[in-house]
């Protein structure tokens, strides 16, 4: 499976060039990847929302409550006036035309005004309920998408190891949508439908309990048909959002390492996977559309075998002279009016199952909770001095031990490098005084106080860590160079780069601090993004820095330049940097050599290259290399 994702190279069973048909289950896999974390509700979640998704709805309306009643009121309101039409128009024909034929014009024109009244007010009205309910259904979807952005990225690095960015996207992209088409369309169409067909059938009721009862035999067969859309669209709806995920998905990771695909050439792979995605989702949109192609016919069938019931049983009684023309016609007009919300309780369901399961997906993601929460009674640290201590600290990933027990204790202001292979456990410890995760037993500890009892904002203060990717966000150099430190001045940013060396290419450019990097810092080389990334900390100023292979992907020349800067970078501030190149290590005053998470070597970088031990051996193959 994995030899045919974006980014890894082909296996030996499959060609280089990439297969023509996928296998059959890669398209679940990555299916699987789309609603991983969401539970199959299909056979569960029925109509109603889930206890979640139900809390999550309360949360994002309970703001409006008000202006929902408002809108109850408006609605309920208007559909009194726009079922006045027919009842006015059998009153017209009743008693206002033999009026007019005995010469009596009052009654005609007393009908006429209020069915134009009527019908001003229910125009009012409905413009009314539209612009309010599109105001409050924006003002909702505004307060979920900038929840759930600001959520996501408070949760920590072990959510999004194993939430890929597609999903994410997903969440924000075509579910959200899924809920806007709802608040947009859906639930004006279901208010107007459930008082229509309640307002109706009252009426008819009492215009003519006899046709109303007539009228009342279509009803078995219609909740019959009502029983048989809800159970299969409830599945159908929620296998076209898993569907659209799985494309998501699918299609962000293949240009997110679009390099990858290109360098393997594995354009025909994932061309073949997409198509099978993207059949998947026609089907489930094929099914989908198949159920409302039978429930709107059947809906309407029913509706005129009714109407003709009523029609014949009427005609019959106004022979008889039991029943007035009008009051058969107003019946009629309102039968009519009373069939016609069904379908638009079929669109709205449909709106609805896509939204159910759109809601249930986001509620699931904003329950996810922080495996490293602030902590409820932080202690304070103002002034941070960079002692870090690691007191029989324990962690894994899983089931796998990183750390059986770590000791460690780093002094303030000491430049350290971890060495050693890769699996060692050097980055694991970067993350965990980062406090990207917390440890299993034991405790990490800054100047004495246990980091998970450090609020976030004074540990991001204090401590700063600085990868081989060199991220720079598409914007000025400026703007990138101040990302930990916003309220900077420009003052204040030029002499950062200044200090780390960086002001000479800068002002070469052709805008200075001005210049837009472009994507992930695209018009800049390596060497360049580093320095820019070596600014971004030294303004940030923090009591700690940590280096994670931050120079692994230069070249010689650049790594040079960057060596010049790390002098300016790590100075009195505690460092800890993470290297596979020993040029870099060369600057640490101590070296600690990692072998399966256990320190086997500690000591300063001279005396243990004078020894006999790994670091010794480490540095007689790097010096071997550079010959």
């Amino acid at each position: 499976m994995t030899a045919d994702r974006p980014g890894v190279p082909p296996g030996p069973d499959t060609p280089a060039t990439g297969a023509t048909t996928p296998v059959p289950d890669e398209a679940a896999d990555w299916r699987g990847v789309a609603t991983e974390g969401a539970e199959d509700l299909s056979a569960s979640a029925g109509v109603f929302l889930r206890g979640r998704s139900r809390r999550l709805l309360r949360e994002l309306l309970g703001p409006h409550r008000r202006a929902l009643w408002v809108l109850f009121a408006t609605i309920l309101v208007q559909n009194l006036a726009w079922l006045a039409g027919p009842l006015l128009i059998g009153v017209g024909i009743d008693v206002a035309v033999p009026a007019l034929l005995d010469g009596d014009a009052g009654p005609l024109v007393w009908t006429t005004l209020a069915m134009v009244a009527a019908a001003c007010l229910d125009a009012a009205l409905r413009y009314r309920f539209l612009i309010g309910s599109g105001q409050v259904g924006q003002e909702v979807l505004l307060t979920l998408r900038r929840r759930v952005l600001r959520h996501v990225q408070s949760l920590p690095l072990a959510f999004h190891e194993r939430y890929t960015s597609g999903k994410t996207i997903s969440r924000l992209t075509s579910d959200v949508e899924a809920l806007a088409e709802l608040l947009d369309e859906g639930l004006n169409g279901l208010l107007t439908a459930l008082f229509s067909i309640v307002g109706i059938g009252l009426v008819l009721l009492v215009l003519d309990l006899p046709l109303g009862l007539v009228a009342l035999l279509g009803f078995p067969a219609l909740y019959w048909l009502a029983r048989w859309f809800q159970r299969n669209s409830t599945i159908a709806y929620r296998r076209t959002r898993e569907t659209v995920a799985a494309l998501i998905v699918q299609f962000t990771e293949t240009f997110g390492g679009i390099r990858a695909v290109q360098a393997f050439r594995r354009e025909p792979r994932n061309d073949a996977l997409h198509a099978a995605l993207n059949e998947e989702n026609r089907q489930s949109h094929d099914q989908a559309f198949w159920l409302i192609a039978v429930f709107i016919p059947a809906v309407t069938m029913i509706a005129n075998l009714v109407t003709v019931a009523v029609l014949g049983y009427g005609a019959l009684r106004v022979m008889d002279g039991d029943l007035a023309v009008g009051v058969l016609v107003s019946f009629l007009l309102y039968l009519r009016r009373f069939f016609d919300p069904l379908q638009d309780i079929a669109m709205f369901y449909n709106s609805y199952q896509s939204a159910n399961a759109a809601l249930e997906k986001l509620s699931g993601v904003l329950e996810e909770a922080s495996t490293v929460p602030e902590p409820v009674d932080p202690l304070p640290l103002p002034h941070a001095r960079g002692e870090l201590t690691f007191d029989r600290v324990r962690f894994g990933y899983g089931e796998t031990t990183v750390l059986p027990e770590f000791d460690l204790v780093v002094p303030a202001g000491q430049t350290v490098a971890l060495v050693g292979a890769t699996g060692a456990g050097k980055s694991t410890l970067a993350r965990l005084i980062a406090r990207f995760y917390d440890p299993d037993g034991g405790q990490v500890r800054l100047d004495g106080v246990p980091l998970d009892r450090v609020t976030d904002a004074e540990l991001r203060r204090a401590v700063v860590m600085v990868t081989q990717e060199s991220y720079l966000f598409s914007g000025s150099i400026a703007d990138n160079i101040s990302f930990g430190r916003p309220e900077a001045t420009r003052a204040e940013i030029e002499a950062a780069a200044t200090a780390i060396g960086a002001h000479g290419f800068i002002t070469a450019l052709p805008e200075g601090y001005d210049t837009d990097v472009r994507k992930r810092g695209g018009r800049l080389s390596a060497g360049q993004r580093q320095l820019v990334s070596f600014a971004r900390a030294f303004l940030a100023d923090p009591a700690v820095l940590v280096l994670d292979e931050a120079t692994s992907s230069l070249d010689v020349p650049s790594e040079r330049l960057v060596q010049a800067a790390l002098q300016t970078l790590l100075a009195d501030r505690t460092a800890v940097i993470i290297a596979h190149r020993l040029s870099t290590v060369e600057v640490a005053d101590r070296v600690l050599v990692m072998e399966a998470g256990r320190l086997v070597e500690d000591g300063a970088p001279a005396d243990l290259v004078a020894g006999r031990g790994r670091f010794a051996d480490l540095h007689r193959a790097w010096a071997d290399s550079l010959v």
